[in-house]
């Protein structure tokens, strides 16, 4: 037997966190009981999520993805964009680890292992995120990235980098967290207007050369670089 949160993880549906949460709204049954937190389940027994049968997976995968400009990070859009599912095979309960904006680029991890999407996105890890940038402006000046690294305030709180650094034709940014458009709001509090973002690399794991749109299942030993 394991408990419950553990299992909706295993199946994908979100990470154990999240999963307590939708156990204690009440959105989960067990056997055509309302679960609660604590529940133990088998496989035999009939998990529904919302009315929907959840069933855990056990073949775990991980793909890294050279996301494109132009892809939602969702599961599913209601405005009908392209989505970033739609770049790599179809999975029950794989989703997009984190995400990145419609018109950013660069490195994105999906898995149908929401223990592992927890222990990337969760704030307490800090993994390091890299990005690489530009902006209209050209090349920041060493007083701006000196205020990035140092820390400034956005409309949702501090943020900072652990790394600024000039790269050629732009700058390389590292970050430990990943808040809603971070890279291009702390760029724009220091003066300048990103045109292009990709990240390079998550913790120790890199893009390397993948080309754009392209994916790739990762290794055992790559899936260490994560932790």
């Amino acid at each position: 037997m394991e408990r419950l949160q553990k299992y909706l993880a295993r199946a994908g549906i979100a990470s154990r966190r999240k999963a307590e949460e939708l156990i204690t709204a009440g959105r989960v049954r067990v056997n055509g009981q309302v679960a609660i937190l604590g529940s133990k389940v088998t496989e035999g027994d009939e998990i529904l999520l919302d009315g929907k049968r959840v069933e855990a997976v056990s073949e775990k995968v991980v793909y890294m993805l050279n996301k494109p400009v132009g892809y939602v990070t969702t599961a599913e859009d209601e405005l009908g964009r392209p989505i970033v599912l739609e770049l790599v095979p179809g999975m029950p309960g794989l989703h997009p680890v984190g995400r990145l904006d419609l018109d950013s680029e660069g490195l994105l991890l999906l898995t149908n292992d929401g223990d592992l999407t927890l222990r990337l996105t969760h704030p307490r890890y800090e993994h390091e995120k890299e990005y690489q940038v530009w902006c209209k402006e050209g090349q920041p000046d060493a007083g701006s990235l000196a205020i990035l690294e140092r820390g400034l305030e956005l409309d949702d709180g501090n943020a900072k980098a652990v790394v600024a650094k000039l790269s050629e034709g732009g700058c390389i940014l590292v970050l430990t967290e990943g808040r809603k458009r971070q890279v291009k709001r702390m760029m724009a509090a220091v003066g300048y207007t990103v045109t292009r973002l990709v990240r390079t690399r998550i913790a120790r794991l890199k893009l390397g050369d993948l080309p754009s749109g392209q994916y790739r299942q990762l290794q055992e030993d790559e899936l260490k670089l994560l932790s």
